[in-house]
């Protein structure tokens, strides 16, 4: 596990593009895990400004979304298809093509099976060469929440109260509105990814960020199973490295791996 600790949110997306452009351009398998959330934002902000500058493109990658909510309307803003659409899909975004973008079809007639369904097609294509997360502030990745199996598959689960609390900004500050059902890959399914890219920024994610680099591993902090993989780079802000006890090591090590 490598952390980089960064003094802004620009900083950050911008040694994540660099990270994320290098690993797409040298993988055999174009498969990229795909984040929601307002945190990868500023980094689809750059891929977007790579490809205007026509110094990268996602044409002919395969996009797939950590998760989708269960029972949205399909025309719905904060559907993750459709957040991810507006953020990554086309020529004039990031070439990322409407038929490459894959998400968990959340109103299917039985969501159990279409949690099935999905992870069947993430191995067909391939696996995942980088998966991009954001972390909750209770730990979760994905929608695993706190005491989720670390070796769940994609499934469909319920949103904690803090999850749906946390997403209510994007529903007109109603949690009566934001939906209390998921698919999600699973923590087994998100560890087969060959790289992971963590993003955390804010004081709010600090003590999830303290759990995953320097706590336990344990269902109470799902993000804390990243610490068994093998290629798993964490970028946070000053404000979300705020607890890290051994922040001068990661700085230090960063700086020289760098």
């Amino acid at each position: 596990m490598q952390i980089g600790i960064f003094t802004d949110e620009t900083a950050l997306a911008t040694t994540a593009a660099k990270h994320l452009i290098k690993i797409l351009n040298n993988s055999e398998n174009k498969v990229l895990g795909l984040a929601t959330g307002s945190t990868p934002l500023p980094l689809y902000e750059q891929l977007r400004a790579a490809n205007r500058a026509g110094k990268f493109t996602l044409r002919g990658v395969q996009g797939f979304a950590l998760d989708e909510y269960v029972g949205i309307a399909a025309d719905h803003p904060e559907r993750y298809r459709n957040v991810l659409r507006a953020e990554l899909v086309g020529d004039d975004k990031t070439g990322l093509r409407e038929e490459d973008l894959h998400t968990p079809e959340g109103n299917a007639a039985d969501p159990r099976q279409a949690a099935a369904d999905y992870d069947a097609a993430i191995k067909a294509a391939g696996g995942i060469a980088i998966q991009i997360l954001g972390i909750g502030a209770d730990g979760h990745i994905g929608f695993n929440e706190p005491g989720t199996s670390l070796t769940s598959r994609t499934h469909v689960d319920v949103l904690t109260e803090q999850t749906r609390r946390d997403n209510a900004r994007f529903f007109e500050n109603d949690m009566d509105k934001v939906p209390s059902q998921c698919i999600t890959q699973g923590l087994g399914t998100i560890m087969e990814a060959k790289y992971i890219m963590l993003i955390a920024t804010g004081e709010n994610k600090a003590t999830a960020v303290r759990e995953l680099v320097e706590g336990g591993i344990s269902a109470r902090w799902q993000a804390s199973m990243l610490q068994m993989h093998p290629n798993a780079l964490i970028l946070v802000d000053e404000a979300a490295a705020s607890e890290l006890q051994l922040a001068a090591f990661y700085r230090e090590r960063w700086n020289h791996n760098l």
